[in-house]
């Protein structure tokens, strides 16, 4: 189009008529005055009705009920495993690193974790106080973790020849725990994928993205159809999917089950952002989750430091806090048994949470935005104020528009609250304090979800945790 070559500011996408027809003759201003009008007009229906360049194509949201029910719980278990768990390096991204390619691909015919017990795994999640385990069915190195009929490089060719998705999704229904499928968009180990090993920076000199998008919408399928229902298909890595596909992607898994959830890492739209290694800011107009390691690394690695029961339970409040989910890795070993080390720290969260999980499950964030020494939550009338540090003489926090009728320290011992103009002052004595958490709630004369973000005591957020592996996104 000539006219949008003068480059005039986006917000005028038309230049005005009167601009062009100051120095024209009369009779060829109204011919043009005529042409540009009905050009105009017929440009601005275009552009209302098609799609502008870059911009996602349309995909069906989730059911808000549905997202609701998956806030809720508030804490799941994230689990990342394959053959990759022999060497004990990193799922998918040591491929071509630290284990030449030949090797690491043919690693699942040494796979027989004859300790796997998919009813131990959920008894686990369940004492950590998870409420749904989001499992690798496939990582970025195309291993398969199910009886999948669209690759023979599947869990059905190990030796343990066991169908690892098909128990774990019996054993989460058989207890009460919401299943959901970890599915990498990208794929090393396909050769229709753009790219290969290490680290997606190879490109291959042949591939085909259409019959990749097949592969991946055929085995989408096999998981939702054969393993749900689901709680949520969480893809990762979009990389040169592309938004169109990822938007057809979602559309053709609600269609499948309309009241599932799909996570932002499917290349176009999604229900619910994904901060990995650390801790999601304070964002209450839509839905986030944490993805974090209980150690450093995602795939089980020997001696690999873990996080302290302070770190691990701060880390779910302060996601509690900022209204958001926390999903807590762990790292199977090569014989198919969670570490013991790891399971008795999900057991300490499972007892915290068993005496204050009232202060996480089905709560909001806030009104008091999380800083380094506290984060709040509030369900009903009520606001939980979780303090890690104190202030020499107690904790103040902003005003809110409401009345106080009622505090206590959940934790135990007194809790002296005094609400004044300037504020509210919370005083526990030391002997009293918890070292992790004390939580005081405050009962008010009205609903606590309609007061507005506050600004807490005016400290500045947690720092972010500093990540330890390469970025999933």
């Amino acid at each position: 189009m000539v006219l949008r070559a003068i480059e005039l500011p986006s917000r005028h996408p038309y230049p005005t008529k009167g601009a062009l027809m100051l120095t024209l003759p009369h009779r060829l201003r109204v011919c043009l005055f005529i042409f540009l009008t009905l050009f105009a007009a017929t440009a601005l229906a275009a552009d209302k009705h098609a799609s502008k360049p870059g911009k996602t194509p349309a995909w069906t949201p989730a059911k808000p009920e549905a997202l609701q029910r998956w806030q809720e719980m508030r804490f799941g278990m994230f689990i990342h495993w394959g053959p990759v768990s022999i060497k004990g390096t990193e799922i998918g991204w040591s491929r071509g690193g630290q284990v030449p390619v030949g090797e690491y691909d043919n690693l699942y015919k040494q796979f027989n974790p004859a300790k796997f017990d998919a009813d131990h795994w959920v008894a686990i999640a369940k004492a950590a106080g998870m409420k749904y385990i989001v499992l690798t069915t496939k990582h970025h190195d195309g291993f398969c973790l199910w009886d999948t009929k669209l690759t023979d490089y599947n869990i059905m060719h190990t030796p343990f020849h066991r169908d690892v998705v098909k128990e774990l999704a019996a054993a989460c229904k058989k207890q009460g725990i919401a299943f959901g499928t970890y599915y990498s968009v990208t794929d090393w180990y396909n050769p229709d994928w753009p790219v290969t090993s290490p680290a997606g920076r190879v490109k291959r000199e042949k591939s085909d993205l259409d019959a990749y998008e097949k592969y991946l919408q055929g085995q989408i399928t096999e998981l939702v159809k054969n393993y749900g229902p689901l709680i949520t298909i969480w893809n990762d890595v979009p990389a040169m999917y592309g938004g169109q596909r990822g938007a057809a992607t979602i559309n053709m898994v609600r269609k499948l089950q309309p009241d599932i959830l799909i996570n932002n890492r499917t290349g176009g739209g999604g229900d619910y952002d994904t901060p990995e290694q650390h801790i999601g800011g304070f964002q209450m107009g839509r839905p986030w989750e944490s993805c974090m390691t209980i150690c450093h690394q995602w795939a089980w690695k020997p001696n690999d430091e873990m996080k302290t029961l302070k770190q691990c339970v701060q880390t779910l409040v302060y996601c509690a806090g900022g209204d958001g989910n926390l999903l807590l890795n762990v790292g199977p070993m090569p014989n198919g048994e969670i570490e013991v080390r790891q399971v008795e720290r999900l057991k300490e969260m499972g007892a915290w949470m068993k005496k204050y999980g009232e202060t996480i499950y089905a709560t909001r964030g806030g009104p008091y935005m999380p800083t380094k020494s506290m984060a709040s939550t509030r369900k009903g009338k009520t606001i939980y104020v979780h303090i890690f540090a104190w202030e020499k003489d107690g904790l103040t926090l902003a005003p809110v528009p409401a009345k106080v009728v009622k505090s206590w320290a959940v934790t135990g011992g007194e809790a002296k609250v005094v609400q004044t103009d300037a504020g509210i002052e919370i005083n526990v004595p030391k002997t009293a304090r918890q070292p992790i958490d004390t939580i005081i709630a405050l009962e008010l004369d009205k609903p606590a979800l309609d007061i507005a973000p506050l600004a807490g005591t005016g400290e500045q957020p947690p720092a972010k945790v500093k990540k330890t592996v390469p970025k999933k996104k």
